[in-house]
């Protein structure tokens, strides 16, 4: 299909022709408005207000490509090669996960827990973060954005995702410092204390998504992201964080905190297993802006 002019309202509607049937009319016009503010620097006020406005070729043959690459099914973030996350732009590739809206709110959490600590002495020596399954880096980037005096680590099993990471700490001249490291593996305690003996910030959004759920899940995700930061590959689906809950003896600061990103079907079995353990001065789950089981905040004792 041709696009019949080079206005951006005729853009959209060639959006609307090639993407017919693969959005709602509400998503489709927030993906224009997006692909809109990458290439053309546009807000969303000025898509309102520009929509009878030519458009440039170059600008047009680069939103006319978006659309094809989005009509294979690739999310928008990674037809972009980034994603908005909390404050900043995210590079993405279908090497990690695009940053979900959940994950803000954690990162919220954190900087609202550790700010509301500011006189505390485990946070003015200063204290030290560690991302498990850091991904795209967001979370370890973000809070060394915000909390500038902490030392900030991330871990993850893929290079290719460390690699990302890597390239998002440059683009925000945030030092954090990231390495390869299995978090299942005998090996992994010794590890992550090489990187420092012990953390004040414990953190994770690992993978928490049971094959069983898979039929659930938008076909977009499961066709294009990466199914190593998604789904557990065994047959106890709380794995991972029973495993970092375990680090925690020995990683953990008395008196450091451990947040987590959670399964809602899981999150009663995770806060049961970090009271039984006896680490922690308190464990508790608070819920998301959709009123689930998100995220489970316990302070070592």
């Amino acid at each position: 299909m041709k696009i019949a002019s080079n206005k951006l309202s005729a853009l959209y509607e060639f959006y609307k022709t090639e993407l017919s049937g693969m959005y709602d009319a509400g998503e489709l016009y927030t993906i224009f408005e997006i692909v809109c503010e990458k290439y053309l620097k546009f807000s969303k006020t000025d898509v309102r207000q520009q929509f009878e406005a030519n458009v440039n070729q170059s600008d047009l043959i680069l939103i006319y490509d978006a659309a094809k690459a989005l009509k294979t099914g690739l999310p928008v973030q990674y037809v972009l090669k980034e994603a908005f996350f909390y404050d900043s732009f995210f590079e993405v590739t279908p090497d990690v996960l695009i940053p979900r809206p959940e994950t803000e709110e954690l990162v919220d959490l954190i900087i609202k827990t550790v700010s509301g600590a500011s006189q505390d002495p485990l946070f003015a020596s200063p204290g030290a973060l560690l991302d498990i399954g850091t991904g795209s880096g967001c979370i370890p980037v973000t809070l060394k954005k915000h909390l500038p005096a902490i030392l900030a680590f991330g871990v993850d099993i893929s290079e290719a995702a460390l690699e990302v990471a890597t390239k998002n700490a440059r683009r925000h001249r945030a030092d954090v410092h990231f390495q390869k490291v299995d978090i299942l593996a005998p090996d992994a305690a010794s590890l992550i204390s090489n990187l420092n003996s012990q953390f004040s910030l414990l953190i994770s959004n690992p993978p928490y998504i049971a094959h069983s759920e898979a039929a659930q899940m938008e076909q977009h995700v499961l066709a294009h992201e990466p199914h190593l930061a998604l789904f557990v590959e065994y047959d106890d689906p709380a794995i991972f964080y029973k495993r970092i809950i375990d680090l925690c003896e020995s990683c953990l600061a008395p008196g450091g905190y451990l947040f987590f990103e959670l399964n809602p079907l899981f999150a009663n079995d995770i806060k049961n297993y970090a009271d039984r353990i006896n680490l922690f001065n308190f464990a508790e789950l608070i819920i998301d802006m959709s009123g689930k089981n998100r995220f489970l905040k316990a302070r070592k004792k």
